[in-house]
């Protein structure tokens, strides 16, 4: 499983959920770095990556494509970096599950 965590999101949360999520990666290591949305959305569509983002624009784009990349939308507010590494390390079963839905697109997190 393959999370790419976008710009809004500290770079240092991949390190601390590698374990979990081997091949994650942050769009700033990726040299997408004040990259659209649009190349985004095409990179991890290319590249099998979830997309999670607290961005709701993400979210939208999601509702509007059929072919999307799977998405999970972290709807916390502006939480700390420790927030957000313990809600995706708490929910690692419950993204797995998302991660083999043949029909599930958008997760939701809080």
């Amino acid at each position: 499983m393959k999370l790419l965590l976008e710009e809004n999101l500290s770079s240092q949360i991949v390190r601390k959920i590698i374990d979990l999520y081997p091949d994650s990666a942050h769009i700033k290591n990726l040299g997408l770095k004040n990259t659209d949305d649009s190349s985004i959305w095409e990179y991890a569509k290319m590249n099998d990556f979830d997309i999670v983002s607290k961005d709701a624009d993400f979210y939208q784009r999601n509702l509007l494509y059929a072919d999307a990349p799977k998405f999970i939308y972290l709807w916390i507010g502006n939480s700390p970096t420790i927030e957000i590494v313990e809600i995706l390390r708490d929910n690692f079963d419950t993204v797995c599950q998302f991660e083999n839905s043949e029909s599930a697109s958008i997760l939701v997190l809080e």
